[in-house]
């Protein structure tokens, strides 16, 4: 009896064996994996992947954006510089001025000086200087006026060829004062209101005047009342002071010296020089100031 009961349990727990074995092997099956422990740096590098935008949306939105601004751009108007030249200059019926007729000699050569090699010199203008504007009644007042010079006997002409109307670069038109620093005073023989000054030194050729000044003063000997209009001696080897505006190439408009604005009274007008580059004398073809009388 002992035998069969033990059979009997025998049996029973070997059943029961097997079903929680059964039972164990259905729990693996359908347990998920669980996920291999993963580090801190590729959890940091994880997060960022998962964070941050895809790299095409940015540079999408910019490129609209680029597109965007593009479209609303407006392009400047090529005609501005232009229009801010000529809004700078006076009206002429609005300000009470007129143009003043200058008339040009024929010109003499065409181009600029290739190799002068000289500092603080002014590009060309390449185009014809702009009328000038003055009061109505204005104009030479130099011409046929008395001139004295430091150079008493020049090497060819006479002074007093400076102020008589002959512009032209022909030979025989123009003085040749010596080497050195050179002077020139025109006396207008009484007060003038001054507003410009015209210089032709010498445009048969393409040339660069040294230590070109103009000063106008009260009295003969520049004493009372002297006032610098123009000086390019950059170096003051003229000995009047360094001067701040630019050399200059000789053409056949002159150079024209613009003092409306200084409201300038005078009786006598000096001009210096100090030889060219092309050799060390000083010319003149004609000086002309233009204004009017005082009272």
């Amino acid at each position: 009896m002992m035998k069969k009961d033990f059979g009997s349990i025998m049996k029973v727990s070997v059943c029961v064996l097997f079903a929680v074995s059964l039972c164990f092997v259905a729990s693996c099956k359908k347990s998920p994996q669980e996920p291999e422990p993963v580090s801190s740096e590729q959890q940091i590098a994880g997060k960022t992947e998962t964070e941050s935008p895809s790299p095409q949306a940015p540079v999408q939105q910019v490129a609209e954006q680029t597109k965007d601004s593009a479209e609303t751009v407006t392009v400047p108007d090529t005609s501005t510089s232009e229009q801010a030249e000529v809004s700078e200059t006076p009206d002429a019926d609005r300000a009470g001025l007129v143009p003043v007729e200058i008339e040009l000699p024929k010109p003499m050569f065409v181009g600029t000086p290739q190799d002068t090699r000289v500092p603080n010199l002014e590009k060309p203008r390449g185009k014809p200087r702009p009328p000038f504007l003055a009061p109505p009644g204005t104009e030479n007042v130099a011409i046929g006026k008395r001139i004295a010079s430091s150079d008493e006997e020049p090497i060819i002409g006479e002074i007093e060829m400076i102020t008589d109307g002959d512009k032209e670069a022909a030979d025989g038109s123009y003085v040749e004062l010596g080497p050195f620093r050179q002077d020139v005073t025109i006396d207008l023989e009484a007060m003038h209101e001054i507003y410009a000054i015209v210089i032709w030194h010498y445009h048969k050729e393409a040339r660069v005047y040294f230590d070109v000044i103009v000063q106008v003063a009260d009295d003969p000997d520049f004493i009372t009342n002297v006032r610098t209009l123009f000086n390019n001696d950059i170096d003051n080897s003229a000995g009047c002071g360094v001067g701040t505006d630019m050399h200059y190439t000789e053409t056949n408009e002159g150079k024209l010296v613009d003092v409306l604005a200084q409201g300038i009274k005078a009786r006598y007008v000096r001009l210096y020089s100090q030889g060219n580059t092309s050799n060390d004398l000083n010319h003149y073809i004609e000086v002309e100031v233009y204004g009017k009388p005082v009272g």
